[in-house]
């Protein structure tokens, strides 16, 4: 199976859903913020809503989906892909703009001795410093040193780019929302099996001696789904040629096939798994390939690109990472402001 293209031609986004269930028991661990707890909501029937995975989360791990690891360094199908890597002084490497929370706008990437990049950017950004932003240009630009900055959006918030206004919208999105949710309360407790009471010793349970008790907050569902949202106008309204168009659509879609399949342990106690198969809401009709032919497309994509000349060469730009000493720092409240 290929994909239909020509299905997607005058869609405006391309949405897919599936159903999840936690792969054993009935239990589940939800997504938590340090003010907030697990993000519970209620629609307006009543229905108690719980948020499992945010779209920031959700976009971290699809971003990692053409990872690899064991080599670090993209998987070997999609072998070409650039991207940006930070190495050590000694060559090894330290990151890079696929991992990087900010992509490009890593301060590993821009803000240390090695302005390399930083000044490759700002040449090439060259006349989008006054009026309106020429997204064109700015999605040539990162297409050109990171392509799957282009999916997963970008902000290069430094006033030397065009006064901070270089930013990419998110064009693939997805979160994770559970119905019908229900508390299921447990514990447990640490055990100190040399000293219970924490005391023998000094210290106590502020220390990590003595047995300290805990309580855990899980969660049971009617039903937990996996949304998924594709922005197609954002990525034609970038004019990157029909080429590079395609390669980001097969890109997306084998992010989305990779993340149900391996990426779906979310937490120690929030391991799902896929009921059924992926159902695509819009366009109806359309269907998703398999992951071995998605990447089979994939690969004949960034074929076509790197002959096009839309590809950095050599396709991996590297930048040196030494802290820049002449950088005067921050005072306390500044940082707060930022």
């Amino acid at each position: 199976m290929t994909i239909d293209y020509a299905n997607l031609a005058n869609e405006p986004r391309l949405l897919i859903e599936a159903e999840l269930r936690p792969l054993q028991g009935d239990r589940f661990q939800p997504t938590g913020f340090a003010d907030l707890g697990p993000a519970r909501y209620t629609l307006a029937d009543g229905t108690e809503m719980l948020l499992v995975e945010s779209a920031q989360s959700v976009a971290n791990r699809m971003e990692l989906a053409s990872w690899d690891e064991s080599k670090d360094d993209l998987i070997s199908e999609l072998d070409g892909l650039p991207y940006i890597r930070v190495d050590l002084p000694d060559k090894k490497p330290l990151t890079n703009s696929i991992l990087e929370a900010h992509r490009i706008n890593s301060p590993y990437i821009l803000e240390g001795q090695d302005k390399s990049v930083f000044d490759l950017l700002k040449k090439e950004a060259s006349g989008l410093e006054v009026g309106p932003v020429k997204l064109k240009q700015l999605a040539q630009i990162v297409f050109k040193y990171d392509a799957n900055a282009v999916l997963h959006g970008l902000f290069l918030a430094k006033s030397e780019l065009a006064g901070g206004r270089l930013r990419l919208s998110r064009a693939l999105s997805g979160f994770i929302e559970a119905t019908s949710a229900r508390i299921a309360e447990s514990g447990g407790v640490k055990n100190d099996r040399v000293d219970p009471s924490g005391k023998a010793f000094g210290g106590g349970s502020d220390s990590g001696f003595g047995n300290v008790p805990y309580h855990r907050t899980e969660f049971t569902a009617q039903k937990i789904s996996a949304y998924f949202n594709l922005d197609l106008a954002l990525i034609r309204g970038y004019g990157l040629g029909d080429e590079a168009t395609r390669l980001l659509i097969a890109l997306a879609l084998f992010k989305i096939r990779r993340f149900l399949t391996v990426g779906l342990r979310l937490r120690t106690a929030c391991d799902l798994e896929v009921s059924g198969s992926l159902i695509v809401k819009r366009p109806t009709g359309f269907l998703i390939p398999d992951e071995a032919e998605l990447l089979n497309i994939c690969k004949v994509g960034i074929a076509e690109c790197k002959k096009s000349g839309a590809f950095a060469v050599p396709a991996i730009t590297a930048v040196v990472w030494k802290p820049d000493t002449k950088k005067k720092a921050s005072k306390p409240e500044e940082q707060d402001l930022e």
